[in-house]
C-alpha cells in the first residue's frame, strides 16, 4: 500500500505507524479538498453532497490514488468524533412533539421500514453462508434512513408540508430513534460476542432506558443549564456548554454499557426543546463541517473496489442494494387511511446516506464488517443514496396534487 503524502513527511520521534503533524496536515488537506470537490460536483448534478464525498473518498483512498490511509488511528478517532457530532445534530434537528402529532401512519411506516429491510438483509447474508452475528449486523445496516437527504428533496419540490412529506419526515425521525437503539444493540453484541436472548434484552432495555432517562432528566436540568449559559461572558459559551453536555451524555452512555452515539443523540433531543435550539444549530454547523468530511472521506477511502472483482462479492453488493431498496419501498403501503402516493413515501425512506455510514463504520471498528462485507455495505449505502432521491423526485414531479395529512 503506497500513500505518497504520508510517506513524504518524516515521522520523527513518534511511535511507529502514528502520523506526525505534517503527515496529519497533508492528509487533512487531501480530505477537505476531495470533500469539497466531490460535494460540489454532486450538487451540480442535483445529487446529495454526501454522495459526492463518498465517491471522492473512493478516488483518494485504497481504490484510487492512495493519497490517504483510512486505517490511521488519528483519522479514525477524528472520524468517530464526527459520528458523535452527527448524531448530536440529528437529535437537535428532530422534533418529538411534531412526531406525536403525525399520527399512526408515520409509526407504521417506520416500523415496516425497519422490520422488512432487516429481514431481507439478514436473509441475503444467511443465503451466502454468513454467520449469525455478521448477518444481524448487515441486516441492521439495511434499516437506516437519512432524514437529511429526503428532507432536502422534499423541500426543493415543495412537498415538505404535504401528506407524503409529513409522513416521510415523521417516519424518518422515528427511524432515527429506532436505528440508534438497533445500532447500540448490535454494537453491544459485537463487543461481547454474545447472541443470547438475555444479553440482547439487556442491551435493548439499557439503551432505551438510557435514552428515555436522559431526555427526562435532561429536560429537568435544562433550566439550570441555560441559566449557567446566560451568565457566561466568554466567546462561544452556548456551543462549548452544549458540547460538554453532549459529550458528557455520550461518555455516560458508554459507561453504562450503551453506545456513545445514544448519549449524543439524547443530548440533541433535549436541547431541541429549548429556545436556544436555532442558535445552537447555527453555531454547531461549522464544527460539524470540520469533522464530518473526515468521516465521509475515510469511509469512502476504505472501500476496496478490487474486492468486487470476484463474482460472489459483486453479487453480494448487488443483492444487498436491491433488497435495501425494495425493503423501504414496501413500507409506503403501511401509510393507511390517507390519500397519498405510497410509492413516493417508500422512496423517501430509501436513502441510507450518513446514517447508513454510521452503521458501516461501527461494524468496521468492531471487527464484524471486514473486507468484502464492509465494501458491500458501503456500496449499498452509495447506491441507495443515489437512487432514493432520484426516484422520489421522479415520482413527486408527476403528482399534480398532494393532500394534507388527514384529508380524505
Amino acid at each position: 500500500m503506497f500513500y505518497p503524502l504520508i510517506a513524504a513527511s518524516a515521522p520523527g520521534a513518534l511511535p511507529e505507524g502514528l502520523l506526525s503533524l505534517g503527515q496529519l496536515l497533508a492528509s487533512l488537506i487531501v480530505i477537505y479538498v476531495a470533500s469539497k470537490l466531490g460535494g460540489e460536483l454532486a450538487l451540480r448534478l442535483k445529487q446529495p453532497a454526501v454522495l459526492g464525498e463518498l465517491v471522492a473518498g473512493l478516488a483518494v483512498g485504497v481504490s484510487g490514488l492512495k493519497l490517504i490511509d483510512p486505517t490511521q488511528p488519528v483519522l479514525l478517532l477524528l472520524a468517530q468524533v464526527g459520528v458523535t457530532l452527527l448524531l448530536f445534530e440529528i437529535g437537535l434537528e428532530s422534533d418529538l412533539r411534531g412526531l406525536l402529532k403525525l399520527g399512526p401512519q408515520a409509526v407504521a411506516v417506520a416500523a415496516v421500514g425497519m422490520v422488512v429491510p432487516f429481514a431481507l438483509g439478514y436473509g441475503v447474508m444467511k443465503f451466502v453462508g454468513a454467520g449469525e452475528l455478521l448477518a444481524i449486523f448487515v441486516g441492521a445496516s439495511s434499516t437506516a434512513t437519512s432524514i437529511g437527504i429526503s428532507a432536502k428533496v422534499l423541500s426543493d419540490l415543495g412537498y415538505l408540508k404535504r401528506t407524503e412529506g409529513q409522513i416521510i419526515l415523521g417516519a424518518a425521525v422515528l427511524d432515527d430513534i429506532l436505528g440508534v437503539i438497533v445500532l447500540s444493540v448490535v454494537a453491544g453484541i459485537a463487543q461481547g460476542g454474545s447472541l443470547e436472548l438475555g444479553e440482547v434484552a439487556r442491551i435493548v432495555f439499557s439503551s432505551l432506558g438510557f435514552l428515555v432517562g436522559a431526555i427526562v432528566i435532561g429536560n429537568r436540568f435544562m433550566p439550570v443549564f441555560l441559566g449557567i449559559v446566560r451568565r457566561l461572558r466568554t466567546r462561544g459559551e452556548l456551543l462549548t456548554a452544549s458540547l460538554v453536555f453532549a459529550f458528557a451524555l455520550a461518555y455516560l452512555a458508554e459507561l453504562l454499557g450503551s453506545a456513545a452515539i445514544i448519549g449524543a443523540f439524547a443530548a440533541g433531543l433535549v436541547l431541541a426543546e429549548t429556545d436556544k435550539r436555532h442558535d445552537l444549530e447555527a453555531q454547531l454547523r461549522p464544527v460539524t463541517d470540520f469533522f464530518l468530511p473526515i468521516f465521509f472521506i475515510t469511509v469512502g477511502a476504505g472501500v476496496n473496489l478490487a474486492l468486487l472483482g470476484n463474482q460472489q462479492a459483486l453479487l453480494l453488493a448487488g443483492g444487498l442494494s436491491v433488497t435495501a431498496v425494495l425493503g423501504k419501498l414496501v413500507c409506503g403501503w403501511a401509510a393507511f387511511g390517507v390519500k397519498a402516493n405510497k410509492f413516493a413515501i417508500g422512496a423517501g425512506m430509501v436513502p441510507r446516506g450518513e446514517v447508513g455510514l454510521v452503521f458501516a463504520s461501527v461494524g468496521l471498528a468492531s471487527g464484524v464488517l471486514t473486507g468484502v462485507n464492509h465494501t458491500a455495505v458501503v456500496i449499498m449505502v452509495i447506491l441507495t443514496t443515489f437512487f432514493g432521491p432520484l426516484l422520489l423526485g421522479l415520482l413527486l414531479r408527476r403528482e399534480p396534487v398532494a393532500l394534507t395529512v388527514g384529508s380524505s
